[in-house]
C-alpha cells in the first residue's frame, strides 16, 4: 500500500481501535503527518492514509479525529507525581500569588482539620512577600496553638510558625546547616523562612506519610497527569530527602496491582551526606524496583539551589540588592572532585544519572562528571541529563552534543514573571540573565532536548510549557509583557519532539514509544485542535481530549 509500512498476513487481520480523519503528527523522522493510525493489542500496526481504514472490522472502534491532532503520549522528563498528588489534598496554596488568599486558604483549611497535629502543605509563591521572604508573625496570627510547615511553589525553602520553630529546637543559637540556610531578624533569630537543607532541620519531625496516603496521592496523580496526555514521566526523587517523602513504596504497591496504568522511571535518590559505599544499595533498589511499568534505573544528583534564594550554584558571585558585587556564589551541594568520582562509578554500574543543575558553575561541574565518566568508562547508553539549566555558560552550549548529555529543560520558566523580574535578574546582572534557559542554542548545537514540568513547582501541563518554549511568553500573559530573549525561542516540532520523543529518549522508552509508527505502543493523545495550523499565541489554548496507553482510553474529557 503506498505510503504505508508493508503490512504482514497477521497485520492484514482487523484492527482494535483506528483513528482517522487527521491529522497525525508522528514525530517520525521519515514520516511526520499522516491522517490514519491503525491498533491491535496495543500496538501500532499502521500508519498512513485512507488505506489504513481498510483494516476496521466490525469490531473495530473508530476514532474521528475530525481535524483534531493525533501525537505520541506527553512524557514528563523531571516531576514529583507523588508529592503533587499528596499537597492537592494538604493545605494547597498553588496558583495563588497574594498573602491575603494564602491567608484565606490557610485559615480556612484549618478550620476543616481541627484533629491534625501538625498543618502542612505548600505551593506559595516567593513574589508575595518582600524579598521572597514570609515570615512566622503571619503565620502565627492565624495558627499560635499548632505547628505549620508549608513549602514554597519551587520546593526549596519552607515557611513555619513559631510553634514548629519552638518544636524544632531552633533559635539564634542554631547554626545554619551545610546544606542550607535559616533567614533570621537583626538578633539572629529565625524569622520563619528556611532555606535548601534547612527546612529539613523541621520537615523531619512532621508526622509519616503513610503508605495508603502516598497511594492515593499517585493515583490522584496520575489521573491529572493523564488528563494533560502525560503517558510516562521520571520521578525525579525516590528516597528520603528533606520535605518530600519517599514515594517508592507506592509506586511498588500501584505496579504489583497493575493501578500504575503510566510508565514511570524513578529517579534514585543520591544521599549527599555519603558517597560511594552507597552505590550498592542503588543497585539493590533498582533490581527490585523492575516492577510492572516502573522502572527504577537513574541516579538523582541534586548539584545547586536555585537562583532566587541565592543558593544557584553560579561562576561568579550574586549582586546585592544594591546592584553590587556580593560574597554569595551559591552551594555546590556535592564538592566537584567528588562529583566526578561518584558520577563515573554510577555510570560503570550503568546507571543514568539525572542531575539537577541550575547555575552555570553547577551545569559546568555535572558536565565535567560526566566528561570524566566518559573518558573513563567509554560512551555507553546510559543517557545523563541535566535538568533546569536555567544559567548556562555559552562555552558550555556545545559541550551537551559531545558529552551525549541531555538538556532536560522545564520551559514554562523561561518568560517574565514576577519571580524572574523582581527576584532573579537584579541578582544576576545583564551578562547571566542573558544566558537563561537557552533552548534555541542548545537545539541549534545539536543537543538532545528532553522537557519536563517540576511538578508540583509549576504546572504539569505539557501544552503550556510548549507555549512558552515556542513564545518565550506565558499563556494569557498582560499586555505589553515583553518576550524573554527571544533568540532562544524553538519552533513549534521541536518544543513537541522535546516533550515525546526527547523525553522518550531521556526515559529509555524510545524504542517503543515517543513516535507514532508501527510496532510502537499506541500510548498516544487527541487534542481539541492542530496548534502547527493556528497562530503561535494560541498554542496554550490547546487542550487533551483523549489519552490512551496501549490502546486503552485513561482519559476522556467530559
Amino acid at each position: 500500500m503506498p505510503g504505508t509500512t508493508p503490512a504482514s498476513p497477521a497485520d492484514s487481520a482487523p484492527a482494535d481501535l483506528v483513528f482517522t480523519g487527521g491529522p497525525v503528527h508522528t514525530l517520525s523522522p521519515a514520516r511526520h503527518r499522516a491522517t490514519s493510525v491503525a491498533v491491535r493489542g496495543g500496538r501500532i500496526v499502521a500508519v498512513g492514509h485512507d488505506e489504513v481504514r481498510e483494516l476496521t472490522g466490525p469490531r473495530t472502534e473508530v476514532v474521528d479525529l475530525a481535524g483534531r491532532l493525533l501525537i505520541p503520549g506527553f512524557q514528563d522528563a523531571h516531576a514529583h507525581p507523588v508529592g503533587g498528588g499528596l499537597e492537592l489534598g494538604q493545605c494547597d496554596l498553588s496558583g495563588a500569588t497574594t498573602l491575603d488568599e494564602y491567608r484565606r486558604r490557610i485559615t480556612a483549611y484549618a478550620q476543616a482539620h481541627p484533629g491534625l497535629e501538625w498543618i502542612t502543605g505548600g505551593g506559595w509563591a516567593m513574589e508575595a512577600f518582600p524579598g521572597g521572604l514570609p515570615t512566622a508573625a503571619q503565620l502565627d496570627e492565624l495558627i499560635p496553638d499548632r505547628p505549620v510547615y508549608l513549602v514554597n511553589r519551587d520546593h526549596h525553602g519552607a515557611w513555619v510558625n513559631s510553634r514548629a520553630l519552638e518544636r524544632a529546637g531552633l533559635d539564634a543559637r542554631t547554626p545554619d546547616p551545610a546544606d542550607g540556610r535559616i533567614e533570621r531578624g537583626p538578633a539572629g533569630a529565625p524569622t520563619g523562612m528556611l532555606q535548601e537543607g534547612a527546612a529539613n532541620l523541621i520537615g523531619r519531625l512532621l508526622p509519616p506519610v503513610t503508605l495508603r496516603e502516598k497511594t492515593a496521592g499517585l493515583l490522584r496523580a496520575q489521573e491529572l497527569l493523564h488528563s494533560l496526555g502525560i503517558t510516562a514521566w521520571q520521578d525525579a526523587i525516590l528516597g528520603e530527602h528533606a520535605n518530600l517523602t519517599d514515594p517508592t513504596d507506592a509506586y511498588l504497591a500501584a505496579a504489583d496491582d497493575g493501578r500504575l496504568t503510566a510508565r514511570v522511571v524513578g529517579a534514585l535518590w543520591w544521599d549527599r551526606a555519603r558517597g560511594t559505599e552507597q552505590i550498592e544499595e542503588l543497585i539493590a533498589r533498582r533490581e527490585a524496583g523492575a516492577r510492572g511499568r516502573l522502572r527504577c534505573t537513574t541516579v538523582k544528583i541534586m548539584q545547586d539551589g536555585v537562583a532566587e534564594n541565592g543558593t544557584a550554584a553560579l561562576l561568579g558571585p550574586y549582586l546585592d540588592g544594591c546592584g553590587c558585587t556580593s560574597d554569595n556564589s551559591g552551594i555546590s551541594f556535592v564538592p566537584p572532585d567528588e562529583l566526578r568520582k561518584y558520577v563515573t562509578e554510577l555510570d560503570a554500574h550503568g546507571f543514568q544519572v539525572h542531575f539537577h543543575a541550575l547555575g552555570d558553575r553547577a551545569v559546568r561541574e555535572a558536565l565535567d562528571a560526566v566528561e570524566a565518566a566518559r573518558l573513563a568508562n567509554g560512551f555507553s547508553d546510559t543517557r545523563p541529563h541535566l535538568a533546569h539549566l536555567q544559567v548556562v555558560h555559552p562555552d558550555d552550549i556545545g559541550r551537551f552534543r559531545q558529552l551525549g548529555a541531555s538538556a532536560n529543560m522545564q520551559p514554562l520558566w523561561a518568560a517574565h514573571e514576577p519571580q524572574m523580574d523582581e527576584l532573579t535578574i537584579p541578582f544576576l546582572g545583564p551578562e547571566r540573565t542573558a544566558w537563561q534557559y537557552p533552548f534555541g542554542a542548545l537545539l541549534r548545537s545539536g543537543a538532545t532536548l528532553a522537557a519536563g514540568s517540576d511538578w508540583p513547582v509549576s504546572s504539569p501541563d505539557p501544552l503550556q510549557g510548549i507555549h512558552v518554549a515556542v513564545n518565550r511568553r506565558l499563556p494569557g500573559a498582560p499586555e505589553g509583557t515583553g518576550v524573554f530573549l527571544p533568540e532562544q525561542r524553538i519552533d513549534l516540532g521541536a518544543a513537541l519532539a522535546a516533550y515525546t520523543a526527547g523525553s522518550a529518549y531521556v526515559n529509555h522508552l524510545d524504542a517503543e514509544t515517543g513516535t507514532i509508527a508501527p510496532g510502537y505502543l499506541a500510548d498516544l493523545v487527541v487534542l481539541d485542535r492542530d496548534p502547527f495550523a493556528g497562530p503561535a499565541d494560541e498554542i496554550g489554548a490547546t487542550r487533551v481530549e483523549q489519552t490512551f496507553v496501549e490502546g486503552q482510553r485513561v482519559y476522556a474529557a467530559g
